[in-house]
């Protein structure tokens, strides 16, 4: 295996650590490549951001590697008082996956890095992961403008992402944080929650979305709908009359017909369905009667 095969494999913004070029204290120098390590030499990396792992995700990697080997080498340093161990840098899922396929041995890239170095280059590896959601990646790239001081140009360059795109992703941290817990479990999308920014009852339309699955396309119009009402929005009262809204975008999209929900202070009210042809009346009776 070359040092450029080795390089391309740990992705663009852990490349961009890697390098020939003088006077950049962001470059690593490679060692040694295409070197074989024995799993029981290498240690975790103390700087490690990311504590827990998915163990399926392990374990379907595991499935992997026994497989089709480990193609990709783990990035490691040597530890300063023995220098049989290495510490990982990059690539403890694999370390620990490969430990589950039953391999002895693993390909590794020596590199020589400083603490600070070892905790950048964890962070963007985690953040390259490919089952990462969004929040994960905001919070990264958090800590890397934070502890090593990148902007969103920078990131944006290091990181082979669009500008906007990095802008998008840091703003979803501006959400309550139980919405920020929904998407970080995996109930909620980024795609489903950008929406809801800004919003003063952002929790409880997030809430809603789940229970009743709504669309990318029904979330959007739910909230053009309460902004181009302003402050006198059916949203702006209480979270049932929310709901109410919430369930009239669901009737229509199941009717295919125009529906309006009237709620009054005391809860009653009146559910009217508007039909445009006797074909859409027997097909609404008949949906009514099912």
């Amino acid at each position: 295996m070359s040092d450029e095969k080795n390089k391309k494999g740990l992705g663009r913004g852990l490349m961009s650590l890697f390098g020939d070029q003088e006077n950049n204290d962001k470059k690593l120098d490679i060692a040694t490549s295409n070197k074989l390590a024995f799993i029981s030499d290498l240690v975790p990396n103390k700087f490690q951001p990311r504590i827990v792992f998915n163990s399926e995700k392990i374990e379907e990697l595991a499935r992997s590697i026994k497989q089709n080997g480990l193609i990709q080498p783990i990035a490691v340093r040597p530890i300063d008082d023995d220098k049989e161990k290495f510490e990982i840098i990059a690539g403890a899922r694999r370390w620990l996956a490969a430990q589950k396929a039953g391999l002895h041995q693993v390909p590794i890239i020596l590199l020589n890095a400083s603490d600070s170095q070892s905790l950048e280059i964890a962070i963007v590896e985690n953040i390259q992961r490919e089952d990462l959601n969004s929040i994960e990646e905001a919070k990264g790239y958090v800590r890397l403008m934070k502890e090593f001081n990148y902007d969103h140009d920078k990131l944006a360059k290091f990181m082979g992402k669009s500008r906007s795109h990095i802008s998008n992703t840091l703003r979803l941290l501006s959400l309550p944080e139980d919405v920020i817990e929904l998407v970080e479990k995996g109930k909620l999308t980024a795609g489903q929650v950008r929406p809801l920014i800004g919003m003063h009852n952002a929790v409880s339309l997030a809430r809603d979305i789940i229970r009743d699955k709504l669309s990318a396309r029904s979330i959007e119009n739910l909230v053009r709908q309460e902004k181009g009402r302003g402050k006198k929005t059916i949203y702006s009262r209480q979270n049932s009359d929310t709901n109410i809204l919430l369930e009239q975008r669901l009737l229509e999209e199941k009717l295919g017909l125009k529906v309006n929900i009237t709620n009054k202070k005391n809860n009653s009210g009146k559910v009217t369905i508007e039909y445009k042809s006797l074909e859409q009346f027997e097909l609404l009776s008949k949906i009514l009667k099912s």
